[in-house]
This record gives structure tokens, sequence and C-alpha cells, in this order.
């Protein structure tokens, strides 16, 4: 079954614009990249004239047609897996990710990840924001624990990412490191980048060389060989704040790749837990505010600290 639909718009501007400045001004629901890429597919007419080029200048008076395919349907298959969900509304999840689990699917992780559980859990959300990644809109690293938000619809989704992209949002870490940092409390501004010797990892660049990066941390309570902080992580860098804080020469614990070889204190992954998150949701006026309590693995490694005061 086709479920393409056709819509037509008419622009009666008296300056020429940008035609997909004009559909993205004019269709709300999708994003401007997924505009662009329907031109350059071929699907958007002006004046029954197909046109590629995205930068097309309109001028008054010329009619715009653009066919939005429907959703391609995915071959994930979804999987009856528990998630703890914090909240729930017609447009998102808002769930707390256990450590151990991938957000979605990736090279050796074809199954069990929360895309998979999230189908299950809202079949309605397939094909939402990408075939293999429906309705992720960021995502945490496999052993960190914590807020994860899902979008359910593509209105949804598109709105998520216009928070995150405009940092109208606020995302709060708790992290355990090995030693201190230089200052009780700080801002970190670092370009990161791929490593150019490990391409699998991330890496602190040379300005210019990598993506912008802004992490602001205080401290919470302090040890003999280890401090709780407090991290704002103010842009969404892969291993941003596990990147930082090495920076710092305060690695996190438990950090396998960014840390120290030899784990200072019994625990199975990194120190890391998204605990709270502030978003002004879609169709909401005021911000909300969700909090995930520390995993009970995190919280050992805790009392196990204050024990030994």
């Amino acid at each position: 079954m086709n479920n393409e639909i056709e819509v037509i718009f008419r622009f009666d501007e008296e300056e020429s614009e940008r035609l997909d400045k004009f559909l993205a001004r004019s269709h709300t629901e999708l994003s401007r990249s997924r505009i662009q890429a329907l031109i350059e597919g071929g699907l958007v007419t002006v004046d029954d004239k197909v046109i590629t080029k995205t930068g097309y200048a309109l001028e008054r008076g010329q009619q715009v047609n653009m066919r939005v395919p429907a959703p391609e349907p995915s071959n994930l298959i979804p999987e009856s897996i528990p998630l703890d969900v914090i909240f729930e509304n017609d447009d998102l999840l808002v769930i707390n990710k256990p450590a151990g689990m991938v957000v979605h699917p990736a090279a050796g992780h074809s199954s069990g990840t929360v895309v998979h559980a999230a189908l299950a859990h809202a079949p309605e959300m397939e094909g939402v924001g990408g075939v293999q990644r429906p309705g992720i809109v960021h995502r945490l690293d496999k052993d960190t624990s914590g807020l994860l938000l899902i979008a359910k619809n593509d209105k949804a989704h598109q709105w998520l990412q216009s928070r995150f992209k405009q940092r109208s949002l606020k995302k709060v870490y708790l992290a355990l490191v090995d030693g201190a940092p230089p200052t009780p409390s700080g801002r970190i501004e670092a370009p990161i980048g791929r490593d150019p010797a490990h391409r699998k990892q991330m890496a602190i660049l040379p300005p210019g060389k990598g993506r912008e990066a802004f992490t602001e941390y205080r401290t919470l309570e302090s040890f003999e060989k280890h401090t709780l902080l407090e991290v704002n992580l103010l842009t969404g860098r892969t291993h941003q704040i596990r990147l930082h804080m090495a920076f710092l020469g305060c690695p996190i614990v438990g950090d396998g790749i960014y840390g120290h070889r030899k784990v200072s204190l019994p625990i199975r992954r990194q120190f890391l837990h998204a605990q709270r998150l502030t978003i002004q949701l879609p169709g909401e006026k005021s911000q909300r505010t969700f909090e995930a309590p520390l995993p009970a693995d995190l919280q050992k490694v805790l009392d196990l600290l204050h024990a030994e005061r």
C-alpha cells in the first residue's frame, strides 16, 4: 500500500526565497534536512518542473508540489525487553537506560537494544527519524546509565532535535573521577573529533580540527583519592564527559578507554550516570525536569568510599 502524500504550496512573497527554506517554513512537520533530501531525490516540482537544487530561488506566484513518501518499514524486530519508563505521553518516552544496553543497532549489536525494546513498547514509532534508529534523539554510551529521550512521532522528533540543536535544555550527569580536577568547579572548552590513530575512539584535537565541546562541572563530594562531580553537558559530542575529565587529569573511574588501566575501585563500568534532564516538551509552555536515581552498582561504590572515611 502506497501511503505517499502530496502537499501543494503557492509562493506569494514579494522577495525571492530558497526552495528548501520556504518548504521548511511552510511544512514544519519535516526537518530542513529531510526536505532537502526530498528535493534532491526529485520529489519536488515548481510549476510542474522537477527541481533538484535545494537552493533554487522561488519567485512570486510559483506553485510548489512536494511528495512525501510513507516511512520506510525497517527490518527491526520488536523485542519485549522491559523498559524503566520515567514519563510517557503521545509524543515521547523518557526512560532510565540501564548500563550495558546499547541505544540503537550497530555493528556487533543487532538485537537487544533500546530501539528494539521501544518498538515493542510503542510500535507506532517505526520509521520515525530514521529506519535503523527510530525515535532516537540523543544517545548514551553502552555502559552509561540514565535518562534517555525517545520520540514517538516525526513532529516530536523534530521538536526535540531542535531543543538539542539550540542547547535549550539541561543535561546533568553524576561522575566519580580518579583524583580531583584542578579547581572545585569549572568549565572545559576542548574540541573533540575522531582519534586519527585509533578510528574507533575519540580524542581532544587542536582548535579548528575537531567540533567545539563545552562541559561544566562542580564538586559534590571529595574523598581521599576520588571526587564526585556534577557535570553539566553543554554540547553532546561522543564520549565528551569521559574525554574532558581525562583531559583535566581526573578520568572517570572504571573508564576502560580513556581512564587508568588499573581500576581503582570495584566497578565493572565507568561511573557515569545521566541523572537529570530539564527540557520543554512539544506543546507545553514551561520546562519539565526528569530525574533518574543512582543505580545500585554505582551507589555501592559510593557507600564503600563513605565507609572508608
